[in-house]
Order: structure tokens, then C-alpha cells, then sequence
């Protein structure tokens, strides 16, 4: 199965991850009265609880350590549990408004094949996407959806901290390695985009060799999780993440 985690990389990084910059999560910045990354760390990684901020940086994974410590004191005043709750929220209103046009017996089940993988995956090495599954789920489809994306995108990213570790890359070349069409922009972009000071190391050929060893251990790392599914599963699994994606994404 390991085949079906690059078959649904795409998918729910992108439904998992789109809430993060919508205008759900505007309203959510507003309503904190916080800006830059203060609201995503603190909604995004409240689920860790009332930390140090040297606990989100090594869930986190890819950002400086100064950003991550500024953005999560800049937050201190809002109680991480209460704060990632109402980013849940957050995923919510997003897959309600933008799911809109994916019928909702579509939504359902794809929602209970998500459910099902995130909940036979293991939690070791994935410290949010185990904060993440412990949360409730929503009742309504659309919204149930999109968190569940969120949860299984965060057994991703754990998981893929590991192998990037496993590899010998720094979080900073895998930032600057990291090729996108998944929201986010690349190379000396991506670095900036994550708060990475320059000057910036060369990405030479063994690095980018590196990347792919660590994008194929990510798979092989999540196969178990995918594991659970059946032949026929699968394949319902891909084709609903696409009509997802299309309809939030066009």
C-alpha cells in the first residue's frame, strides 16, 4: 500500500492544508487579534497543549526555532487547547462552504474511509497527528472531511520530519528542496516563506537525492496506516480525494 500514500499525497495535503489559508483562518486571526504565523502555531499546534515552545518546534519540524518561539509566545494569552479547538472550527466552516457542490453521500463516505485509515495508523513519531485524532469530529460530511484530511495530512508531515532526519537533510535544505504545487511556494521562496535567514546552502544533486529517499521513506513509513484498506477501498479512497479536490480546487 504504499502506492496509495503517493496516490493521495496530493489530495490531502491540499484538503487538509487549504483551511490554513483561507478566510475561515483570516476570521480566525481576527478574532485571536493575532498575525504572521501566531495563529496558525497556535491553532495548528494547540493540540500539543501549554508547551515550551522548543516542543512545537520539534513537531513542527521545518521552521526556524526563533520563528517558531516569537509566534508562540506572541499566542500565550489564548490556552492552546481552547485555541485548537476553534481552529477545528475553522476546518470546518472552510469544508462546509467549499465542499458545497460534493454530493453529500460522496462526502460521507469518504469521510468514513479517511476516519478508518487515521484510525488504525500508529501515533509514534507524529505528535500532532495524534493531537488531531483526538479531537472530536464533526457531525456534517463536508466539514468531517476536511478535519479528517487535516489528521491523516498531519500523520504525513510527522512522519516525513522522521525520514527527512533519517536522510541527513537539515529542515532548511528540505525547505528549499521541497517541490511544490501543494499551496506553498519553492525553493529560496519556500525558505523565506518559513522564515529561514539567508544566505541559503546550495541544493546540489546528493540533496535532491536525499529529498527523493526521504519522500519515498514517507511512503513506506505511512503504508501500514493505508494497510487496512482493501483492494476495492483503495481505489473508492482515490477517487473520492480526487472529486474533493476538484471541488475545492477546480
Amino acid at each position: 500500500m504504499a502506492e496509495m500514500a503517493a496516490a493521495t499525497r496530493t489530495a490531502i495535503y491540499r484538503l487538509g492544508g487549504a483551511f490554513m489559508i483561507s478566510r475561515e483562518a483570516k476570521g480566525f486571526s481576527a478574532e485571536l487579534g493575532l498575525d504572521g504565523w501566531a495563529p496558525y502555531f497556535r491553532g495548528r499546534c494547540g493540540v500539543l497543549g501549554d508547551v515550551d515552545a522548543d516542543v512545537v518546534t520539534a513537531a513542527a519540524g521545518f521552521f526556524p526555532a526563533d520563528v517558531v518561539r516569537d509566534n508562540w509566545t506572541a499566542g500565550s494569552a489564548v490556552p492552546a487547547a481552547a485555541a485548537a479547538e476553534r481552529y477545528a472550527l475553522v476546518s470546518h466552516a472552510f469544508g462546509r462552504r467549499k465542499l458545497a457542490e460534493l454530493p453529500e453521500a460522496d462526502a460521507a463516505r469518504l469521510a468514513e474511509l479517511l476516519e478508518i485509515v487515521a484510525g488504525s495508523a500508529d501515533v509514534v513519531g507524529a505528535p500532532l497527528f495524534a493531537g488531531w485524532r483526538a479531537l472530536p469530529l464533526p457531525a456534517e460530511p463536508r466539514a468531517r472531511v476536511i478535519q479528517l484530511a487535516h489528521v491523516l495530512r498531519e500523520l504525513r508531515g510527522g512522519l516525513h520530519v522522521l525520514a527527512v532526519k533519517a536522510t541527513g537533510l537539515t529542515p532548511l535544505e528540505a525547505v528549499l528542496t521541497h517541490s511544490t504545487a501543494l499551496l506553498l511556494p519553492s525553493g529560496e521562496a519556500n525558505a523565506e516563506y518559513f522564515g529561514w535567514p539567508r544566505p541559503y546552502p546550495e541544493i546540489t544533486d546528493e540533496t535532491k537525492e536525499r529529498w527523493n529517499r526521504a519522500e519515498a521513506l514517507t511512503e513506506d513509513l505511512l503504508e501500514p496506516a493505508f494497510a487496512i484498506l482493501g483492494v476495492d477501498e483503495a481505489a473508492e479512497l482515490v477517487t473520492l480525494l480526487g472529486r474533493a479536490d476538484k471541488a475545492v480546487f477546480g
